[in-house]
């Protein structure tokens, strides 16, 4: 039975809110040993079971859920289970219970015989419609089901989310088109089709109940997201409208939703996102808004996930503004500064929306630095760098648990030092009494060592000349040099894969001479400084090749930063030319005086057969360029041009930055300013070697503002009457539009230097007479409209 036009609001592609068919959805999380647990389904009665499966076989319909829990690194599989009766099921959400560790699953089914003992839960049997809800409780290890409810009514009903707060209690979520219950419930909307309820931990009865959206009779969004936060707040995001109506999944759309008055947005066109905050025990609405854009293709998810944090901060992802290039006044909400405001794509765009709502209280979270690195191990005495970076408080009390004195500030990072060895627990309370928690506590552990490592080696080419081979010879000391058979991880720089022995020398044979960086790592818990390393370069050939790279020219004084590629080479003297000479393997030199030298580089290498090489190089120093400049008129004369007359010396070409925006590369401009003022004219002189000079004058202009346009053209034809343009002086904006005798627009422009050359999309137009409209902005704020004919001949 395919149950999917009977249930919910589907979400267009992701076909897991509607369909438990061919692609249903799945949930991933970790546990508290960063062991990953799925929750899923599958319409292979061959689905390998594993582990203390708590149902070995397909239980029948059209699929089963399933329940799976893998390795923290997916080596292994510790347990993998069907879950479901003889109809058709899905898991779609898990959650851990945070004070037992027990798995709970949710999702739908059409079974009558889910498994699990259902004595004293909520619903034992099937409540009726096409499909129910449901939640079972599963052992951590997947040995056994501890009570199992269905979650329905006469109606069709899912659970979409299933969360805890932090003492246990589970929370569900879903949609329903029946009568879900409102228990204990100070907020609820009459006839809602999104629920959301408070379950005891043993699934015996609700805590309390609610609903909320509008009186109809069909959901009105698609779940994506849930969360409980500190303060037992409760969040919903999620999404519906046209998308899906038009589909075939009934859908009543975000009109109507209740929204607060501090809502994102207020308004909404029926295809909007939708977020939703239920105050602790569903005593009020803290927060409703809607997000999306106005008109267009509907707002929606292509598959996309979305989450709460623990803070309360929704992070969604929105399949938005379909269209919107080709389409500019529909436009998806962003904020300013973001990376890409606007959509460039002709299609659909990925939307990234992160928002917080502020009710998730205060939170800490302990975040520790050494030396500005992440890391919680080194070496007395240690200097700490700890931050909140939650920095939610008002005050931060840090114990440092060394027996030093607490600390109490308003600020969120403090340095400690610790002076003695030893493993110490922070902890920080960080703390704000306006909050619904008042306080909240966070951990860290550090680790303080006296057992320094300082890793070092010497590498020397054995085999005689034509051999690729060089040794290694450890030469690491510890304050405590006791070493552990893998504690070294040596890299050799050539892609192979790392070595890990332990103290002692290794050889490593290269497929090719080259240049290596190699790379020893004490990759040891037992060193407080762990991991460190040491880098070296070694330098293999069969015949040394002397060589090196540096640019050919510069200007005076010029530093000439040398880069050795020699092939090969123990020893390298370098002669710069001018006198001086350097042993360096990749030195610099500063020339203070033009001219062109001759570099010398002569590489040495005993293991080599030819044992001695050289290479010469010439560098021209030039003089820098002189960068110069006149104008006239001056004073400016009425929209006359300014000439700028370029009495630069020693340079090839030339930039010029007219003090307005515009620019140029002639040698000579001549360029007409848009509006009366003074401008900081620049020119930038250039020579051979790249060297640059600046020289810049304040230049006057005078502009009288004066507008035309020609009432004749003959396009097809050289010279200036083959493009009617605007003429004029200080225009700032404009809005020019040409007409044929039928009204037809077949030419608009904004700007003064783009003119018409007798086309419509690309077809020569006839002899005429064509009408415009043209509306002008001068410089100085002036605005003006002309209409009028221009001829068009051949």
């Amino acid at each position: 039975m395919n149950i999917r036009k009977k249930f919910d609001t589907p979400d267009g592609a992701e076909t897991t809110r509607r369909n438990y068919g061919d692609d249903a959805r799945s949930e991933v999380l970790l546990d508290g040993a960063n062991n990953i647990l799925v929750a899923s389904c599958t319409q292979s009665s061959d689905f390998p079971v594993a582990g203390s499966a708590i149902q070995n076989t397909f239980g029948g319909g059209k699929q089963d859920g399933v329940i799976l829990k893998f390795s923290s690194d997916l080596s292994s599989r510790i347990f993998s289970s069907f879950f479901g009766g003889s109809g058709t099921d899905a898991c779609f959400v898990l959650s851990i219970n945070p004070t037992t560790s027990n798995v709970f699953v949710a999702g739908g089914t059409s079974s009558t015989d889910l498994p699990g003992n259902k004595t004293g839960s909520i619903y034992a049997g099937f409540q009726g419609g096409d499909v129910d809800g449901f939640v079972t409780q599963v052992s951590p290890d997947g040995s056994g089901i501890i009570k199992t409810t269905y979650m329905g009514t006469i109606g069709n009903d899912l659970v979409y989310g299933i969360q805890f707060d932090k003492f246990g209690f589970p929370y569900v979520t879903g949609t329903t088109t029946g009568s879900w219950p409102v228990i204990n419930a100070t907020f609820s909307n009459q006839g809602g089709k999104q629920y959301i309820s408070k379950l005891q931990p043993d699934l015996s009865k609700f805590v309390y109940s609610t609903v909320f959206g509008t009186n109809s009779i069909i959901p009105n969004i698609s779940i994506t997201a849930f969360l409980v936060d500190r303060c037992q707040n409760v969040y919903v995001s999620g999404w519906g409208g046209k998308f899906n109506d038009d589909r075939g999944y009934p859908n009543a759309g975000t009109n109507g939703l209740p929204i607060t008055g501090d809502a994102i947005q207020s308004t909404t066109d029926g295809n909007d996102f939708y977020f939703f905050v239920l105050e602790k025990n569903a005593a009020s609405q803290l927060f409703g808004s809607f997000y999306g854009q106005r008109g267009g293709f509907d707002d929606h998810v292509d598959g996309g996930t979305s989450r709460f944090d623990a803070n309360g901060i929704i992070y969604e992802a929105i399949c938005a503004n379909c269209g919107g290039r080709s389409n500019p006044s529909v436009i998806f909400p962003t904020t300013p500064g973001v990376w890409a405001p606007r959509n460039g794509s002709n299609n659909c765009n990925e939307a990234a929306v992160k928002i917080e709502m502020n009710f998730g209280g205060v939170g800490a979270s302990i975040k520790a630095t050494i030396n500005g690195v992440l890391d919680t191990i080194g070496c007395v005495p240690l200097t700490v760098t700890l931050t909140d970076t939650l920095a939610k408080g008002k005050k931060y009390i840090w114990n440092f648990g060394d027996g030093s004195p607490e600390v109490s500030q308003t600020t969120n990072t403090i340095n400690h030092t610790f002076n003695l060895v030893g493993t110490y627990r922070v902890r920080l309370v960080s703390i704000d009494s306006a909050t619904c928690n008042i306080a909240d506590t966070a951990y860290t552990q550090i680790r303080v060592g006296n057992n320094i490592v300082t890793p070092n080696f010497i590498a020397s080419k054995i085999g005689g000349c034509q051999s690729l081979t060089f040794e290694f010879q450890n030469t690491t000391t510890a304050v405590i040099p006791s070493y552990s058979p893998t504690a070294f991880l040596w890299d050799y720089g050539d892609n192979t894969t790392p070595q890990r022995t332990g103290f002692g020398p290794t050889s490593h044979t290269y497929a090719a001479p080259g240049t290596y960086v190699v790379k020893l790592v004490v990759d040891d818990s037992a060193f407080c400084n762990a991991p460190d390393s040491v880098k070296k370069t070694v330098r293999l050939a069969v015949n040394v090749q002397a060589r090196f790279e540096t640019p050919d020219k510069g200007c005076v004084p010029y530093t000439a930063v040398f880069n050795n590629t020699s092939l090969g080479g123990l020893e390298f003297l370098w002669n710069f030319g001018d006198g001086t000479t350097s042993t360096e393997v990749n030195p610099s030199h500063v020339y203070a005086n033009t001219g062109t030298y001759t570099v010398r580089l002569t590489a040495i290498d005993t293991t080599t057969c030819n044992r001695t090489d050289t290479y010469n190089f010439s560098i021209t120093v030039f003089s820098i360029p002189t960068a110069g400049f006149s104008f006239s008129p001056n004073p400016a004369e009425e929209n006359r041009p300014t000439n700028f007359a370029n009495f630069s010396s020693g340079a090839i070409t030339y930039e010029w930055d007219f003090g307005d925006g515009s620019s140029s590369t002639e040698v000579n401009p001549r360029y007409q300013y848009n509006a009366t003022g003074t401008y900081n004219a620049c020119l930038v002189a250039i020579n051979v070697a790249g060297c640059r000079d600046t020289f810049c004058l304040e230049v006057q202009a005078l502009v009288i503002p004066l507008l035309d346009v020609p009432n004749a053209f003959t396009p097809g034809k050289f010279g200036v009457n083959s493009v009617v343009k605007v003429v004029g002086f200080g225009i700032g904006k404009m809005d020019w539009k040409i007409y044929n005798r039928w009204g037809q627009r077949v030419f608009w422009s904004t700007s003064q230097a783009s003119g018409w050359d007798g086309s419509f999309k690309g077809s020569i137009q006839p002899i005429d007479v064509y009408t415009y409209s043209l509306d002008v902005e001068f410089t100085d704020g002036k605005k003006i409209r002309k209409t009028g004919d221009i001829s068009l001949l051949r």
